[in-house]
Parts: structure tokens; sequence; C-alpha cells
């Protein structure tokens, strides 16, 4: 028998959908099935809807009365979802159902991510279409696949049929703070094959785990470590290494969290421990937000059959650690929001092969194409090979925004003060969109989410309650 876990929460008809979302397994790559609910959900309720070829869905409601002659609106999200979960965690994000619980005013997941991003947009716009009782104008609901692997579904969209000028994005993660423009970006490869040598000895293995990791544009400036680059440095303090395994990170645009080599070393564990304790007292004082974390070595009782050479093992690491990470510049005008930065997301060495992929953004397009060129001749002075994909572009700030200034007076009746607005430095839909649909007004509100991209995420319950309240009296203003 299904667990309700959040029946008991208002508004019922949002928790009720985000429940369901959260029974599907819906990782970036794998939205097919959660594709088909929503398609099924307009089918079953006599919506006009168009799923399309790469799974993006998008469904049309008419006016309700008094409003069938108001210019349409979108209210737009994405289906996917970012993938992590904590080390011992036996969830299958490809076939488990995420385990909801309520933590005071807080919705949590255990062990995992939760898909507070973006699975509350989606548990909106249903809630919105499943309702009889909401003034509004005529909607135009997108709910896109992938987008946080590289935007591919917005990419994708043939927007032939989409009349909104007006759109509505639930893709951000703090009440009260409206988006208004945003960075963009890309995902960058680089990739390097070694000749696995034969090889013996006793397999040692080395980790870094419960770093604080997240977004990796929103909290690229939080001072938190990224675990690859913590281990390809503690890695290269050893001697005569030879690698024969390395992964860390799970995904481009999250901080890695952990870690984990493994490798032959030469003089045994005994050589290695005064090293060690040295390098984790030193990274430990460089990261002093992230400093919880801890450094576990082992000696296993597996033989190695093949290994990179010591040189190789030498090349690959200062390949890593030559790789740029983290900020690049700052908003000169806005001294406290960065202009241009990159994540090491994720690393893998196996069989030696060795491939490492970057999120890469920037509000300024010369600085992307200047990071992209240092990747590039990164990959070619190392003899590897470069590859990028899933470009996007900036959103630009609109000057002059009808839909902002509707959304500001409505926020200021219902919380008696002004909303912030803002850019943000991480990569939303609405920069596409607006390619797509020439004169587009768009602002991107979400509820407070916390932690996202992390096993820690989090959504305020309370704060849902409010952003639904002010959806809807922003819908019945239009």
């Amino acid at each position: 028998m299904e667990k309700n876990v959040l029946s008991g929460l208002e508004p019922k008809g949002v928790f009720t959908f985000f429940e369901q979302l959260c029974r599907i397994p819906h990782g970036s790559g794998n939205t097919a099935a959660a594709s088909a609910w929503v398609a099924e959900f307009a089918r079953s309720r006599g919506l006009r809807y168009r799923q399309d070829a790469v799974g993006n869905v998008i469904i049309w409601k008419d006016g309700s009365p008094g409003y069938e002659d108001h210019p349409a609106v979108m209210l737009q999200g994405h289906l996917d979802m970012v993938c992590v979960k904590d080390s011992g965690v036996s969830h299958d994000f490809l076939k488990d159902p995420l385990d909801l619980y309520v933590d005071g005013d807080w919705i949590k997941a255990r062990g995992s991510t939760l898909g507070g991003d973006d699975g509350i947009a989606v548990a909106m716009a249903l809630a919105v279409l499943d309702s009889g009782a909401i003034p509004h104008p005529p909607l135009e609901i997108l709910l896109t696949v992938d987008e946080e692997t590289g935007m591919t579904g917005a990419n994708e969209l043939d927007a032939f049929d989409l009349r909104s000028r007006r759109l509505i994005n639930i893709d951000s993660e703090a009440e009260g703070i409206f988006t208004v423009g945003c960075a963009g970006g890309a995902r960058s490869d680089i990739q390097k094959t070694f000749a696995a040598g034969a090889a013996s000895g006793k397999v040692c293995t080395l980790s870094v785990n419960g770093l604080q990791g997240g977004h990796s544009g929103v909290d690229i400036n939080k001072g938190r470590a990224n675990a690859s680059k913590l281990l390809a440095d503690c890695l290269a303090q050893l001697p005569a290494l030879r690698l024969i395994s390395f992964r860390g990170g799970e995904q481009d645009n999250a901080i890695p969290v952990q870690a984990e080599a493994s490798f032959l070393l030469d003089g045994g564990p005994e050589s290695a421990g005064a090293i060690l304790a040295a390098w984790e007292a030193k990274a430990k004082e460089t990261y002093p937000q992230d400093n919880q974390f801890t450094l576990s070595f082992a000696q296993t009782n597996q033989d190695a059959a093949s290994a990179l050479t010591a040189e190789d093992t030498s090349r690959a690491l200062q390949l890593l650690l030559d790789a740029p990470n983290g900020i690049q510049s700052m908003e000169p005008d806005l001294p406290d929001q960065v202009r241009t930065s990159l994540n090491m997301g994720v690393v893998r060495l196996e069989n030696g092969e060795l491939r490492a992929s970057f999120c890469v953004r920037s509000s300024s397009g010369a600085e992307k194409e200047a990071l992209f060129n240092r990747l590039r001749t990164l990959a070619q002075d190392s003899g590897a090979s470069y590859g990028q994909h899933g470009e996007y572009p900036a959103w630009e700030y609109r000057k002059d925004s009808p839909l902002r200034d509707v959304m500001v007076r409505v926020f200021e009746k219902q919380y008696g003060k002004t909303p912030v607005v803002e850019t943000i430095h991480a990569g939303l839909e609405c920069g596409l969109l607006a390619e797509k649909m020439p004169g587009l007004d768009a602002v991107s509100i979400g509820p407070d989410l916390a932690d996202i991209h992390s096993s820690r995420e989090r959504m305020s319950i309370a704060s849902v309650q409010r952003l639904w309240a002010f959806l809807l009296e922003t819908l019945s203003q239009l």
C-alpha cells in the first residue's frame, strides 16, 4: 500500500501531485514515465495537450469565465531532478520512489535529493489545471525534460503553437525573490585514454566524504570544497603511486561531496600515514567553511591485475589539478554576484580512460567562450580530447516588464514588503524560451528550497502555501 506522507498538507492539490511525482523515478535522462504521467493527466481531463519526441508536454486550458479574452499566460517548469544520494544509501533512482518525510516545516527525502527542484513547478501547474475554481487567463503549461543536464527539452522544443508572451517560471529556490535574468553556459568534457599496464600488489583505497556540496551555480561562492579536486591533490602527495580507478561526483551541476580512488602504493600503507595526516590538516585549514569532511585510507585484500604507470598516474592527476574550477570572475558592477564560474562535477577513471566533465556558467558571452578555450587548450596540451554540448544562452534582464510590475504589486499587497528583483548565476530555461518566443516577458519564482542538488535538499511547507496564494492572486490579475 502506498504511503501518503503529504496527504494532510494544504494546499491539498499541490502536495498530492508532488507526492505522486515523487513515486515516479524522474532523474535527468529518465523522464519518460513522468512525461507519460503528465500526458495522461491532460488526456483524462479532456485538456488539449502535445507531447513531443523528447518528452516535453504542453497543456492548454481556456480562460475561466470573464478571462476568456485575456492574453495567455504560460506556467513553466521541468520534469527532471538531480539524483544525488548519501554514501551507503541503497536507493536506486532508476526504479525506487523517493522516501519522503516531514520534519517540522520541511519536506525531505531520506538519504537523497528531494526533487523539489523542480517537482514543485509540476505540482503547482497541475493543481491549477485540475481546479475549476481558480480565476485565470488562458493557460499554456510547459513542462520540459532534462533541464538539469543541458536543458535538452527547452533546446528541442518547437514553439510553433505557443502563443503566450508572458511566462511565470517556477524554478527558483527563494521565496520573495523574483529572478529576471540568468547566466548562460554549457557542459564541457575532457577525455584521455592511458595504457593500463600489468601490476601486482594489494590494492589501496582513499576516499574523501562528507563535504557540503550543493548547486554549482548558486552555491559556488560559498567556500565549499570540490571532493574530486581534494582527492586529486591528496593523491599527488603520495610517492610512486599507480592509479587503478578514480570516481568523483555524480552530476555536472552539483559540487561533488565525495570521491574515491583505488591504487597501488610503493612502500605500502605504512609510508602514507604521516603524509595523509599532514595533508588533511592543511586542507581543513584551506576550507574553513567545509572542514567537516573525512579522509579514509585502507589497504584491501584484493590483488591488482593492472594499473596506470607511475608516470601516467602523475599525468592524470596533473590534468585534474590544472583544470580550472570555481569562481573565475565577479560582476564588476555587482560585487557580490558571480559573473563566470565552472564546476568539475564528474570525474571517472576506469580501465585507463579518464573523463572529467564541467558545468560552465557566465553572464558574459566573451568570458564564457574564453573559458571554453581554456579547457580546450588544457585538453590539447595534455593529449586529451575535448567536447562541448548543451549550450544555452544567458537570459538578459528586461528593463520594461509589465508582468514583473503586476507581480510586484501583488507581492507587496500580500507580504507588506517589496520583493527582491535580481539576476542569478544559474541556468534557467527562460533564456532559451525567449529565443524561441520573441517578445517574451518572463519572471522566475519559487518557494524556499534549501541545499538543492544535495542529499540535504528540503522544501518549506509554509513557503509553498504562501507562494501558492501569491500565484493564484497573480493569475487573477493578469
